[in-house]
């Protein structure tokens, strides 16, 4: 049939309700669950069909994750497609990387003398939860980097959240021991495995802190009906009550017997946790963009020929800064970027004569037995940077840290999207690589 003005074909119109029903359920799953809401007060057939949540929160669930991981085998597929759905949209925040907050203590395990843990963690899809895993350079003096899973958040088949945690880094997780615990409640975790809830304190800050009595949570959080925006470092409100506690029983009357007992119930309560808490602040942008090409999270061999992370981070005001992850833990690490600059302006090819120069008589730092290769026909643009170290730490650099040329350097972009930095003061060139690509780590090798 054509139109008699127009002369055009007249598209006939069905209403949605004629569509079949799978068709339905795929528009569907592209709302929101307040859509949703909404749609089934339409009529009784809409009604029934978003009560439906065998096919409809199934679909929503499939089309927003079903490419990460197997929406069927979470709880073992004995919950409700709806719960899972809010329980993924609040783990979704959690994929990608978090560094460790400056000041936090040091993990431990019992009998055993505390150590360091590796600054970077990484949270990634499993089949039916979520793995997160410590990231450090290896010590092979080469670019692979090593990652230790050490975290599993999953759904028991009650619909209650299980969050378990190995806190020696050196022991790998037992994933077929855990699947079991999760699809039978009655098994106990081993006494290797800590009990952990995962908290949200804002957007981009979570805090991991043992659960003083082994038991589940039917909630993700308990901050997550309300949370709490709050700045990086900030005490939870648990740790706030315990400073006013303490500073009451230090002013009342009988304030020292009320002390000693306060500690020495302080002392036993951690001294029967295997775990001590850690804080953690999400990298947001740890991949480079068009423009912010130096953007991100990257790896380089050092002077002394070991590898380490570097975050290069834009700011609001046209500069960058680069820092190293391991020294977020250290004095002064918040003051001393390895390199900053207020002017990101590149300067294009042709070069200068004296800038070749100065890239052609530099050698680039590379792991041993690695054959060098010259890039100077891939680089592609020259960005002037700086140093902080004569900056902020006078005569950290030696004598001649006066002279401004002495902490003037360069970044040297290749074709390939990657770059070097040098100073001037060196005669070298470290040479950045991607710690990760897609949502995936390179180089990625388990400890042995």
């Amino acid at each position: 049939m054509a139109n008699p003005i127009t002369g055009e074909p007249i598209i006939p119109v069905l209403p949605f309700s004629d569509f079949p029903e799978d068709v339905q359920l795929c528009i569907l799953s592209f709302l929101t669950p307040s859509e949703i809401s909404s749609f089934a007060c339409t009529s009784k057939r809409s009604l029934t069909l978003c009560r439906d949540e065998s096919k409809l929160w199934f679909s929503m669930c499939d089309r927003r994750w079903g490419s990460n991981t197997q929406i069927a085998k979470w709880g073992s597929g004995k919950i409700s497609f709806k719960h899972l759905y809010k329980t993924l949209h609040e783990y979704e925040n959690l994929i990608g990387f978090w560094r460790l907050s400056s000041g936090q203590t040091q993990t431990r395990s019992p009998n055993s003398i505390p150590n360091k843990p590796p600054s970077l963690v990484f949270f990634e899809w499993g089949q039916s939860f979520i793995i997160g895993s410590r990231v450090s350079p290896s010590d092979n003096a080469d670019y692979n980097v090593v990652k230790s899973p050490f975290l599993i958040m999953g759904i028991s088949p009650k619909g209650e959240i299980v969050n378990l945690l190995q806190p020696n880094s050196q022991t790998q997780l037992d994933f077929n021991s855990i699947l079991n615990f999760h699809n039978d409640p009655n098994v106990t975790p081993g006494d290797e495995l800590v009990a952990v809830d995962v908290n949200h304190l804002g957007e981009f800050h979570i805090i991991i802190e043992e659960r003083v009595s082994f038991g589940f949570s039917k909630n993700l959080n308990a901050m997550n009906d309300d949370p709490i925006r709050s700045v990086a470092g900030s005490p939870p409100d648990g740790l706030t009550s315990e400073f006013y506690q303490h500073f009451a029983n230090r002013t009342s009357p009988g304030a020292e017997r009320s002390w000693r007992r306060q500690r020495r119930r302080e002392k036993e309560k951690h001294g029967n946790k295997k775990w001590d808490s850690e804080h953690f602040i999400k990298i947001v942008n740890y991949c480079p963009t068009t423009s912010k090409p130096l953007q991100g999270l990257w790896k380089g061999i050092c002077e002394d020929a070991s590898l380490d992370f570097y975050l290069v981070a834009y700011d609001d005001i046209g500069g960058i800064a680069c820092r190293r992850i391991g020294d977020s833990c250290k004095a002064f690490s918040s003051y001393a970027p390895v390199f900053w600059t207020s002017n990101t302006t590149f300067v294009e090819s042709p070069f200068s004569s004296e800038e070749e120069h100065m890239y052609e008589m530099r050698g680039h730092l590379l792991p041993p037995g690695e054959i060098p290769c010259s890039k100077i026909e891939s680089v592609s643009r020259i960005l002037y940077i700086n140093s902080s170290y004569d900056l902020v730490i006078p005569g950290l650099a030696g004598p001649n840290s006066v002279n401004p040329h002495q902490v003037e350097g360069r970044i040297w972009e290749y074709g390939d999207g990657t770059f070097g930095f040098g100073f001037l003061r060196d005669n070298h060139i470290i040479d950045l690589k991607h710690i990760a690509v897609d949502g995936c780590l390179l180089d990625a090798m388990h400890p042995s």
